[in-house]
């Protein structure tokens, strides 16, 4: 079943197209059991970045206290697979909300997307047309690159204040106003409503995922692949490339850079093709200057680490001898912050060290390997 509908499907529309949710097939504590079993047999991970199995996720928060946070942000701007979701099948993604909160015991739900999310108008009327369980809110969070990490969100709808809270309690151990919290991504909600309409083991058969595809691709814009498609795959889902790509940023800003495109790389939101006459290594410049700009600054990898790094690589563009110093550097940022922030920049920046190693080599020797990227 395709979870992304080619317009935006009403109430009616969605039964249509998806159908009813079997409620009566999980009622009670046993039931509960029987949904979580379910997702867990459907083998069903995070769509927000980690890709952690969701029925683990489920069994951890549950609990008569418990909250459930659909995680609608995204503060990376070459994402928009969750936008679409939300703007053409708001249904499925209140229906997967639903689940959860019934998986959990959680009799409280908050859906939160960004304040200026062109999604708002289309969810208020997709709320306004439903008589829910578990009553669900619309939290509107701040457009900053950290505000969507899970423990901001959690910070945020408990003190307004949208910082990421540390690796540790998790928020299913203490989360919103300190009960047990499950956050998860819409597209994972989503999927989840689709597990309990096709069955765990038709799911698992047909699953798909959303890829925001951006860069030198003839169609830009959001795509639904077979789970495990090839990158080459993800690329001719967007109707092929534009003109030649050298290679491929795979994740999103935190992601990594790859010139083999014919492996699958599982849970990944969003793909930029960087054409052969792209720099690859001015448009990473770009991006970790941003990341700089973005970081919470409540720890030392993202306070100093961050911009010692994003100035490193200015300099490697401009031709100084900074590769070195990089190389150094950015094990140190590794599994060192209070959220994982500085490990996708850290990641970002070794990946482009290595899949444009020759053209370091140029930029060392003062030259301009080839004209300056922009940055999506």
């Amino acid at each position: 079943m395709s979870i992304l509908p080619p317009h935006r499907l009403d109430l009616a529309g969605h039964r249509r197209r998806n159908g009813v949710l079997p409620w009566v097939a999980y009622h009670g504590d046993d039931g509960r059991d029987r949904l979580i079993e379910a997702v867990e047999a459907a083998d069903l991970r995070g769509r927000g970045g980690a890709g952690f199995p969701t029925a683990v996720k489920l069994r951890a928060a549950r609990s008569k206290r418990s909250i459930v946070v659909a995680n609608g942000c995204e503060g990376d701007p070459l994402s928009r697979k969750d936008v679409a979701l939300l703007t053409l099948s708001p249904h499925l993604v209140l229906d997967g909300l639903q689940l959860a909160a019934h998986a959990i015991g959680a009799a409280e739900a908050v859906l939160c997307v960004h304040a200026d999310s062109p999604a708002l108008p289309g969810v208020a009327a997709a709320l306004a047309e439903r008589e829910d369980r578990a009553p669900v809110r619309v939290a509107q969070v701040p457009r900053r690159y950290v505000a969507s990490e899970e423990t901001a969100l959690v910070r945020y709808l408990t003190s307004g204040d949208a910082r990421p809270l540390g690796k540790r309690p998790r928020p299913a151990e203490r989360g919103v106003r300190g009960r047990p919290t499950l956050v998860s991504n819409v597209e994972t909600l989503a999927q989840l409503a689709s597990v309990v309409l096709l069955g765990p083991h038709h799911y698992r058969a047909s699953r798909t995922e959303l890829v925001t595809v951006t860069g030198a691709v003839r169609r830009p814009g959001v795509v639904e692949v077979a789970a495990g498609t090839s990158l080459a795959g993800v690329l001719a889902a967007a109707a092929g490339e534009a003109e030649p790509v050298q290679a491929v940023l795979a994740g999103g800003y935190g992601g990594t850079w790859t010139a083999e495109l014919g492996g699958g790389v599982p849970g990944i939101s969003a793909v930029h093709a960087l054409p052969v006459r792209a720099c690859g290594l001015e448009y990473t410049a770009k991006v970790l200057a941003f990341l700089a700009a973005e970081s919470a600054r409540q720890c030392g990898p993202c306070t100093f680490g961050l911009p010692s790094i994003a100035a490193d690589f200015a300099e490697l563009v401009r031709g100084g001898p900074s590769a070195p110093r990089l190389a150094r550097r950015l094990p140190l940022l590794t599994g060192r912050g209070a959220c994982a922030h500085p490990d996708g920049a850290a990641r970002l920046a070794a990946s482009a060290l290595q899949v444009f190693d020759a053209d370091v080599r140029v930029h060392q020797a003062g030259g301009r390997c080839r004209v300056p990227a922009g940055v999506a």
